[in-house]
């Protein structure tokens, strides 16, 4: 009787019930979700504020601790200039008409040997991934140019191409390629070997498997890379530029701390490092971020963000 009891308690318990008005009013109340999802995302002002409400508020506490720290004379004034005094530095380069002409010089250096490096970067990253003596012979070699300091580069490259601007280039590349190289590696080997396999049976081999596959599967560490990438190019260039002066190289942001440094000018020194800084934000926030955003949502990774 007991055993005739559980048998009918176990088939009781496996076979699936009727669904109930709740199931139904959550399955209902989910497809709803989904449908109003695009009238429920947040409105943009609100984004754009949530970005840039919190730099502006962290930047306005830095020049208050700086003000306070100028006042109670931390250090003395020539070395310590206050944030006044760096905005007058500011605008006298701004009324002479310098400072298009300093970050333009920089940005062209900066932009040519970031693209120069993707084209050298990310074909060496494929051939490393995918070739496994290549990745043996060569990968340890890329970490290791990526842990190396770019001015270590400076007078080599100095000597190697003279003062010019082939010196330059050489710096920022050797300091971009391996971050670039490295990040397609990364993101080809998170690539899911499934996804190999299904494009060879579509006929997706070669460098067609490269182009439909493995590069937009590996775009996320991709995008990364190229992301680190730009900062080792920038970083490369302010300190090829802070070393290798000279009147024949053109004037730009690396130079012209080079000047304040000549000249004592602390202000002018501040000025530069705080060009270099808004630049490299800059480039993060309208460049980098939303790419790397866009990428993401389309991978279903922020979702309502």
């Amino acid at each position: 009787m007991a055993s005739t009891d559980l048998t009918k308690s176990v088939g009781e318990e496996a076979r699936p019930g009727p669904a109930t008005s709740d199931d139904v009013a959550g399955l209902e109340a989910g497809l709803d979700a989904l449908e109003t999802y695009e009238k429920d995302r947040t409105p943009l002002w609100r984004t754009a504020l949530g970005k840039v409400g919190p730099p502006i508020l962290a930047i306005a506490f830095l020049l208050l601790v700086w003000q306070i720290a100028y006042w109670a004379e931390v250090k003395p004034r020539y070395a310590l200039p206050s944030p006044k005094d760096v905005w007058d530095a500011f605008m006298v380069q701004w009324n002479a008409g310098e400072v298009h002409s300093i970050l333009w010089v920089s940005l062209k250096r900066a932009f040519l040997g970031f693209l120069m490096a993707i084209a050298i970067g990310t074909p060496l990253g494929l051939l490393v991934a995918r070739v496994r003596w290549i990745r043996a012979a060569i990968g340890p070699l890329l970490s290791g140019l990526q842990s190396l300091p770019s001015v270590a580069w400076v007078p080599p490259a100095v000597i190697w191409f003279g003062l010019n601007n082939s010196a330059i280039y050489a710096v920022v590349l050797l300091g971009a390629v391996p971050s670039i190289a490295q990040g397609i590696i990364s993101g080809v080997d998170q690539v899911p070997p499934l996804f190999i396999r299904a494009g060879r049976v579509l006929g997706a081999t070669g460098l067609l498997g490269v182009w439909h596959v493995l590069l937009p599967a590996s775009l996320p560490g991709y995008l990364a890379g190229l992301k680190q990438g730009w900062a080792f190019s920038w970083r490369s260039l302010m300190a090829a530029e802070l070393i290798a002066a000279s009147p024949d190289l053109g004037y730009g942001l690396g130079q012209l701390m080079n000047q304040g440094r000549d000249l004592g000018d602390m202000p002018m020194m501040l000025t530069a490092v705080f060009l270099i800084l808004l630049v490299g934000i800059g480039i993060e926030l309208l460049f980098f971020s939303p790419l790397e955003k866009l990428v993401l949502r389309q991978r279903g990774l922020l979702v309502g963000k």
